[in-house]
């Protein structure tokens, strides 16, 4: 499985943080400005500064959210979640096709994400766009909802027709650099905890997470 998409904030929390983040009227920014150079020719959003204190505020809020969400923890094997930031695309913004630097200052990008705080319902067009050989996955998410996919996609966001788009991107560094490997020890893990949730535990059990485990250690970085 490439992706994953699950709710990850809820309402009390999405209102607050928009809230702020309107306050902020004087902290958005060209998105331009932590594009690479070749980003930097299709990108057209504004970013809040990450040295402002509600940017600061709510990175910290979203990393520990993230942390503490044991799907997610499972399939990207986090080693290091990094580059936070919080993006808007107003009426005719998009971000055309690119793909992610490897490397940033702030670590490895493995995984990218996004989470949305403004309802898919409350604007038009930007709908996030992955590519894969053969195919495009088209993506458009309520409010709180995140989704983790391959940094080493080349993905889009179509134009904005009318209303925000608001959303939290980042990356994540993994334990596990390989897609396939990581898929593989996802599958195991929610098979071992799918059947500890059934039948309790067991000697064979045991058996399972620790072959999990050493598989980690192996395959891992």
């Amino acid at each position: 499985m490439n992706y994953l998409t699950c709710e990850l904030l809820i309402e009390d929390e999405i209102e607050i943080l928009i809230k702020d983040l309107n306050k902020e009227s004087q902290a958005w920014e060209d998105g331009k400005k932590t594009a690479g150079s070749h980003a930097s020719k299709v990108k057209n959003n504004m970013q809040l500064n990450r040295d402002s204190k509600t940017s600061r505020k709510y990175s910290h809020l979203i990393l520990n959210k993230i942390l503490s969400n044991s799907l997610i923890k499972s399939f990207a094997l986090p080693k290091t979640i990094h580059g936070i930031m919080f993006t808007k695309s107003l009426e005719n913004m998009e971000y055309g096709r690119h793909i992610d630097n490897p490397f940033m200052s702030s670590g490895r990008s493995d995984l990218s994400f996004t989470i949305a705080l403004t309802d898919k319902s409350s604007y038009g067009g930007g709908e996030l766009i992955i590519e894969e050989i053969n195919n495009e996955k088209e993506v458009k998410l309520k409010a709180g909802e995140i989704i983790i996919y391959p940094s080493s996609h080349l993905h889009s966001v179509k134009k904005v027709e009318y209303g925000e788009r608001i959303v939290c991107v980042g990356w994540i560094e993994s334990y596990v650099k390989s897609i396939e490997k990581r898929e593989y020890l996802f599958d195991l893990d929610a098979g071992a905890r799918g059947l500890l949730a059934k039948n309790g535990r067991s000697d064979e059990l045991d058996l399972i997470f620790k072959s999990y485990s050493n598989l980690l250690r192996l395959l891992g970085d």
